[in-house]
């Protein structure tokens, strides 16, 4: 199952991608929202193997996520893998510069099933596919104009 969506953004692609590789930010939004996360490599620079274990709580069960950073290119983009016990989760973000002051951003996921209960999971998707289309673009669209303030404020 895949979605997809775009967005442009008034703010440079190097802005762009300083915040959309902004890891830490990402990490204490998770812990915000009650997950544990905690990095599971020793890189110090950001980079292609850098990973990630979190655990948290949806509908009612816990959950955990293993997730690793298997691309890294700056400025253009990179991809995230994450898996759990019935999914495996591909991200793809695309930067792309339109002018000096403009980027899109290209968001891809793809998710398959590993397990019985992860393919029931994407069947059941697939019958909300409409819905959850427009949930997630809505979701890339936030990300988008909250990116773009925050470059304007520090602008």
């Amino acid at each position: 199952m895949q979605f997809s969506s775009k967005e442009d953004i008034e703010a440079p692609i190097d802005a762009v991608f300083r915040e959309i590789t902004d890891f830490q930010s990402f990490e204490r939004s998770a812990l915000r929202r009650g997950a544990e996360v905690r990095r599971t490599d020793t890189r110090d620079e950001p980079g292609v193997g850098m990973s990630w274990h979190a655990r948290f709580m949806l509908r009612g069960r816990r959950r955990e996520v293993d997730i690793d950073l298997v691309e890294y290119d700056v400025p253009n983009g990179l991809a995230i893998e994450a898996r759990t016990s019935a999914l495996l989760g591909r991200m793809r973000v695309d930067l792309v510069a339109l002018s000096r002051g403009r980027t899109r951003l290209s968001v891809d996921l793809a998710l398959e099933p590993r397990s019985i209960s992860g393919r029931l999971m994407v069947q059941s998707l697939k019958l909300a596919r409409n819905n959850l289309t427009k949930r997630f673009r809505l979701r890339v669209a936030d990300y988008a104009v909250d990116l773009e303030d925050r470059y304007k404020r520090t602008a």
